[in-house]
């Protein structure tokens, strides 16, 4: 009972992790939550999701995802990292490789910018290129027009594909037709892609629930103190959200597997021109 170290059996270890701007944590014992601002003289400043701001010691006393870390300074190397946001080596030669004609799908302009801010880098040196939908009963009529093949495939990514969703009927009808061999669609599950982004990484417990047959995206901004009386206001909330993507790590496991799976499937042997 008495040998060395018994007082710290069983507690939790500070993990040690740098500082970089961006990166999201809660203050133990004081509540607080925010994104790393700047560090300076031995101080990190945190912003949380309203704009407010306040500097705390470096070391001990954070959390992220609730277990326990020491914030550090980030060194030269880590900030000069060679990774991208997906979390991939970064390839050496930075140039866009020539645009690939197998291409993913997205429903909407905000899946289009979030998979652009984490996989953007990966997709233009695989040649990849995104385009959006505007909604997925439009995917049948680009599928007549311009028909996938062995070439061509098109990966497709759909937000709320559960069973017994809309969203899953045209889906399986979809794959059954024939366009099915050259073509493959997955989705996460939840009902838009704001939901893909961690509450944490906006410094929120978890994202409002919205009532049954109110706009979900008036009712996710009105749930956290926006404004929501005009489209410009919703674009203002997802750029205030996207803003606080920095890394994979951000963004929930049902999404990220979804767009590895697209890259995958687009970028085999027989769809590459080269």
């Amino acid at each position: 009972m008495l040998a060395p170290g018994w007082q710290q059996k069983g507690k939790k270890v500070s993990r040690p992790v740098p500082a970089e701007r961006d990166l999201v944590v809660e203050v133990a014992g004081d509540g607080w939550c925010g994104a790393v601002t700047r560090v300076e003289a031995g101080m990190v400043e945190l912003e949380d999701w309203k704009g407010r701001r306040r500097s705390f010691p470096l070391g001990a006393g954070f959390l992220i995802d609730g277990e326990p870390v020491r914030l550090e300074k980030a060194s030269a190397a880590a900030r000069g990292r060679t990774r991208t946001a997906s979390g991939s080596f970064a390839a050496d030669d930075g140039r866009a490789r020539v645009a690939r004609p197998s291409r993913i799908l997205v429903e909407g302009k905000h899946d289009a910018e979030l998979v652009e801010k984490v996989w953007g880098a990966d997709l233009r040196a695989e040649g990849v290129v995104v385009e959006f939908l505007q909604g997925l009963d439009l995917l049948e009529e680009v599928l007549a027009t311009e028909p996938p093949d062995a070439t061509r495939r098109y990966g497709v990514l759909v937000d709320h594909l559960v069973d017994g969703s809309k969203e899953q009927r045209i889906s399986s009808r979809i794959l059954a037709g024939p366009h099915g061999r050259h073509l493959k669609i997955v989705g996460h599950p939840f009902v838009d892609v704001w939901q893909c982004v961690k509450p944490s990484a906006l410094g929120i417990p978890a994202w409002p629930v919205v009532p049954r047959g109110q706009d979900w995206k008036t009712g996710i901004c009105r749930g956290l103190g926006w404004p929501a009386s005009s489209p410009e206001d919703i674009g203002i909330a997802w750029q205030r959200i996207l803003s606080r993507v920095t890394t994979f790590r951000d963004l929930e496991p049902e999404l990220l597997g979804r767009v590895e799976e697209l890259i995958d499937f687009v970028t085999v042997d027989g769809a590459d021109p080269h």
